[in-house]
């Protein structure tokens, strides 16, 4: 079976997790191609096992590369066409009766920031445009009709999202939870003898907490940076990730964490970091502010390291962390609330190990990449049984 992954991204939870898929079908004996941006084969190291095809498609606009993508695609002929973005999911999906013998797949791994609040527990994450009807909920209907394309969420939360504002058929909705590489995502070696700037766990130095995403407007860094500030408990966050917002960001930390109270609390921005696994096993908890989320990989990687974290309860967020610690999920939005339960989860080193180990286990249980695998090997399996009726 040749299986074709399609990213139109170069970087972002969905392409981290296109490619641990088609690592993990080369695993399994699969032909597993990805078509992708070069910039995808570069930071993935080219990952043994995987076709690789570089094509660019910047945007609906890049009509030279759309079309590239496209001729593609047919002379690939895929037993099955796995859409990783909404990009490559209008192109493949548009192909698809050009492909009789090629089942189509495409993940809906979230919700344009303009609808983000018709899913439960997500906040807007932007303003409205009057096109975001039109574009994200009557023409993904239409595209996923027209290319009879089954549909997977990571979340039972987008998956209602899909049937009750898209309209898709439910029948053609199918659930499968990301999953996470749990040998490469682990907890560290034992932390060393305590230094001025660092100590283990537990020792009397500031507990460290990572924040890994985006720095956009849904991913919500002010909100971060506000709760940090209200904390009561010493603390050093670490932010990794870059974006729009980074010189904005950088600003309000400058303004609400100013020299007096970075002796106590502070917030770090590292940048873009190629490979969070290091940065996370030296971290002693892990925080999410987004304002809207479906299964967010970076909390499922953390989660994997045996970090307990502080998260908003939007989206797919419950379905995750909720099991773990209910009492450590916080409204979007809200700083003071957040720094509540940062400030319990900072000052309890033996509720940071609990909740650790039981955060890993629940991946071990549920969220690694072979649940993911087994789970898209069903649809794929569905899928194609419906192409040949």
């Amino acid at each position: 079976m040749r299986v074709v992954q399609v990213l139109t991204q170069s970087g972002g939870g969905p392409v981290d997790h296109a490619v641990e898929v088609a690592v993990g079908l080369a695993g399994r004996g699969i032909d597993s191609h990805v078509v992708a941006p070069p910039d995808v084969r570069r930071r993935a190291g080219g990952s043994a096992g995987i076709t690789w095809h570089d094509q660019e498609a910047t945007s609906k606009r890049d009509l030279a590369g759309l079309a590239g993508l496209a001729r593609l695609l047919r002379s690939l002929a895929p037993d099955v066409l796995h859409l990783q973005d909404r990009r490559a999911g209008w192109v493949g999906r548009g192909l698809a009766r050009s492909l009789p013998r090629t089942a189509v797949v495409y993940t809906l791994h979230g919700v344009a920031d303009g609808l983000s609040d018709h899913v439960a527990g997500n906040l807007l994450a932007d303003r409205r445009r009057r096109r975001d009807r039109l574009y994200y909920l009557h023409g993904e209907r239409w595209i996923t009709r027209w290319g009879r394309a089954r549909v997977v969420s990571p979340s039972r939360a987008v998956a209602d999202f899909a049937v009750r504002h898209v309209g898709l058929d439910p029948s053609r909705v199918d659930v499968v939870p990301n999953g996470v590489d749990a040998d490469r995502f682990r907890p560290g070696p034992p932390a060393p003898s305590p230094t001025p700037s660092r100590a283990p766990n537990g020792t009397g130095a500031r507990p460290r907490l990572v924040w890994l995403g985006g720095l956009v407007p849904v991913k919500r860094a002010d909100v971060l940076v506000e709760a940090v500030a209200l904390m009561r408990e010493d603390v050093e966050v670490l932010v990794a990730g870059d974006g729009e917002l980074a010189p904005e960001i950088r600003a309000l930390v400058a303004d609400r964490l100013p020299e007096p109270v970075r002796e106590r609390r502070t917030v770090t921005l590292l940048g873009h970091v190629t490979d969070p696994a290091p940065l996370l096993q030296q971290a002693d908890g892990f925080v999410l502010t987004s304002a809207a989320e479906s299964c967010p990989m970076a909390l499922l990687q953390a989660m994997a390291t045996g970090l307990p974290a502080v998260a908003t309860a939007v989206g797919g967020v419950p379905e995750v962390w909720g099991p773990v610690a209910p009492d450590l999920l916080c409204p979007p939005g809200d700083p003071r609330a957040l720094a509540a339960a940062l400030d319990t989860l900072v000052a309890d080193p033996t509720l940071r190990a609990d909740l650790g180990a039981r955060a890993r286990e629940r991946v071990l249980s549920t969220y690694t990449t072979e649940h993911c695998l087994e789970g898209l090997l069903r649809t794929y399996a569905t899928a194609r049984a419906e192409r040949t009726r």
